[in-house]
């Protein structure tokens, strides 16, 4: 890693807002510039390991969502080479890696497993409604689905369509069949295990032969974990992957409830959780400038697991990245105010009337600051990343000085010609929409 400052011990119990800032780039890989050297899968998987989960999503206008995360990080790289990690080739099975519902749709690493098992058995709406209209409107369908997978697996839900032909309207922003919902219902379940085939499309496989793991039964037995032990196990690595955080942030990163007994499983909930981390030593409650709740701050301790780690100060953040709406830094949406005084939502399903940013906006971070955002899309025919509006934030984050507009442009440019040339683009062309556009066009990078 290039610029190598020494990273700067956390003993006070109360942080400045840059502190936290700091902490939490430095815990997601963003504090410094990229490393010079090409990345490997070996970085791939420390990623997944130190995240635990790379959320996945069919919105294709720039990028694949997967793809992002890693680039905003390493900078380019074989997209090719992530899938094969990811996934393996269409005769074979990642070993590394498994898909389920993490943070949304997400890759998760295999050492997971056992923390996901009670999600994939517990009770849900969805799950009852699901089985119930299967088994009025296709009696029989999801055993003789899962048997065929079992049997001769992975299949597409197109190659399994002949156990139930569609018999239904189609239409362009839906296309569910039976055996589409069949094949869901058994991989939500971990009935099935569920991985990706070419142009992204998903498959489906017997768990034995995807994950080399024996049947668990609803408890658990076997590799699962009681629900107790998996929700804090999760609960943990999210302090771990963010280095800080109030409660509501560390629940979010697994999409983990807040409050007993709710959503994804309930549970004992956030304020337990965090009382459970504090207890065992491996986080400590600190307050952090403005910020109207307490944080825990992830430390070092004798008997903590071989994957967490201590939170450390960067001294200062020199990095500079475009995020993905889907980068664990962005997705919540309250943290990303608190922390960067960002106010961001993604505005795919926003009517175009409405919009206020454009379709598909990334942040740009500088150093410790989300400075602007821009709107992009990769024009593949046409062989150039269009910058379709281009936004500079109103105000710095807590604590920061406010960067030029010139300043902005300058590294903005540099990394949009960048990201181009790392998808096959030839040309950055930028519309004259937004505040940063004026000074973006005008810039050399």
């Amino acid at each position: 890693m290039s610029d190598p400052a020494p990273r700067v011990s956390l003993m006070t119990e109360s942080l400045s807002a840059a502190e936290a800032r700091r902490v939490f780039l430095g815990a997601q890989s963003l504090a410094r510039k990229r490393p010079s050297r090409r990345p490997r899968p070996a970085d791939f998987q420390a990623y997944l390991d130190t995240q635990g989960v790379l959320q996945l999503d069919t919105v294709n206008v720039l990028a694949r969502a997967h793809h992002l995360p890693l680039y905003s990080r390493f900078g380019p790289y074989s997209r090719e080479a992530l899938d094969a990690h990811l996934w393996g080739d269409p005769d074979a099975h990642s070993p590394h890696v498994f898909e389920h519902w993490g943070h949304e749709a997400s890759v998760m690493p295999k050492a997971l497993l056992p923390a996901m098992h009670h999600r994939m058995r517990g009770k849900t709406s969805w799950k009852a409604r699901t089985r119930s209209r299967l088994e009025r409107e296709r009696p029989g369908l999801l055993d003789q689905v899962r048997a065929e997978v079992e049997a001769s697996g992975p299949f597409t839900a197109g190659e399994l369509q002949h156990l139930a032909p569609h018999d239904g309207p189609r239409g362009p922003w839906w296309d569910s069949t039976h055996v589409k919902d069949a094949l869901e219902y058994l991989f939500i379940t971990g009935a099935v295990a569920a991985s990706r085939g070419r142009h992204f499309s998903r498959t489906y496989d017997a768990t034995s032969r995807a994950w080399s793991l024996p049947p668990a039964d609803d408890a658990g037995a076997g590799w699962g974990l009681p629900p107790a032990i998996a929700h804090q196990e999760l609960f943990d690595r999210a302090l771990s992957a963010t280095g800080i955080g109030t409660v509501k942030d560390l629940c979010d990163h697994f999409r983990l409830a807040v409050a007993p007994g709710a959503k994804q499983g309930g549970g004992a909930g956030g304020k337990a959780w965090a009382a459970s981390a504090v207890d065992r030593g491996i986080a400590r409650w600190v307050s952090v400038e403005d910020w109207k709740e307490p944080a825990l701050l992830a430390v070092d301790a004798d008997d903590a697991p071989t994957w967490h780690r201590a939170a450390s100060d960067p001294g200062r953040a020199t990095g500079a990245a475009l995020v993905s709406p889907f980068d664990p830094v962005a997705w919540f949406r309250p943290r990303l105010l608190r922390m960067f005084g960002m106010d961001y939502r993604i505005e795919i399903y926003t009517p175009e009337p409405k919009r206020v940013y454009g379709y598909y906006c990334l942040p740009f971070l500088l150093g410790d600051q989300m400075v602007g955002r821009v709107d992009l899309k990769a024009d593949r025919k046409g062989g150039a990343l269009l910058v379709q509006a281009a936004w500079r934030e109103e105000r710095p984050a807590p604590g920061a000085r406010r960067r030029s507009d010139d300043e902005i442009a300058a590294a903005l440019r540099g990394e949009l010609d960048l990201m181009a040339s790392w998808l096959s683009l030839d040309e950055v062309r930028i519309a004259p929409r937004g505040n940063l556009a004026a000074a973006l066009s005008s810039s050399s990078g």
